[in-house]
């Protein structure tokens, strides 16, 4: 059995504080802020479900964030 990992930490960061933002400015915010992955994408893009401690998600259109969650 593989030994267990150390288990990581997520930003104290409100993930809804990025919502309105302009996409650039989210994201290096969030790096700041100790997210260590950003992801952007299109509001209706299929993504996959898998679940990355210190990622943030960020829902893009007309380069403003308009949803925003981690994972």
């Amino acid at each position: 059995m593989a030994p267990e990992s150390a288990k990581q930490q997520l930003p104290d960061d409100d993930p809804e504080s990025y919502v309105g933002l302009a996409a650039q400015e989210a994201e290096r915010r969030a790096r700041e802020r100790g997210w260590t992955t950003v992801r952007q994408l299109e509001p209706d893009a299929i993504i996959t479900m898998e679940y990355v401690v210190g990622r943030l998600n960020q829902a893009v259109r007309d380069g403003q964030v308009v949803r925003c969650w981690s994972g």
